[in-house]
């Protein structure tokens, strides 16, 4: 009988470890979701671009390469459509334009872990395009062309 008790208390202490630990998470996603959002406004302020968050629930077009070693790293923001809030992100110097499957969905949230250093450029209205790499290279401008499609 202590032995089953013993597993119960254990078992409670271990549950209420594993809530602490998600809130843990949780909270330190929260912070760095407040510092990305600054670091945008930041930038469209530099650019005194308008500053148009977008949503970490929201989705955008991505391209696998964005996740792999290949640079430079593009991003551009076409007015929101639907579901899509309007950026659209890829590796590599040229953007296919016969692969009508180049782009797939994925949550903004999910670019925390596996792409960070693109958020803080997603504040940009539609309009604006980027190119970084690992390096440190940057550039930011403004491409009307993309508002005309």
């Amino acid at each position: 009988m202590l032995a089953a008790s013993y597993l119960i208390e254990v078992r409670k202490n271990t549950n209420l470890h594993r809530r602490r630990k998600t809130l843990n998470v949780v909270r330190n996603l929260m912070d760095s979701w407040d510092s990305i959002l600054q670091q945008q406004k930041e930038i469209c302020k530099g650019l005194q671009a308008k500053w148009v968050p977008v949503d970490k629930n929201s989705l955008i077009g991505f391209n696998e390469s964005i996740f792999s070693s290949r640079q430079p790293v593009n991003g551009l923001r076409h007015p929101k459509h639907g579901q899509i809030d309007g950026w659209y992100l890829w590796s590599g110097e040229e953007m296919p334009q016969s692969d009508d499957n180049f782009f797939q969905p994925i949550h903004v949230k999910h670019l925390i872990e596996k792409r960070p250093l693109v958020l803080k450029y997603l504040g940009l209205p539609p309009g604006w395009r980027f190119q970084i790499d690992d390096s440190g290279y940057e550039d930011i401008w403004f491409d009307k062309a993309i508002l005309d499609i």
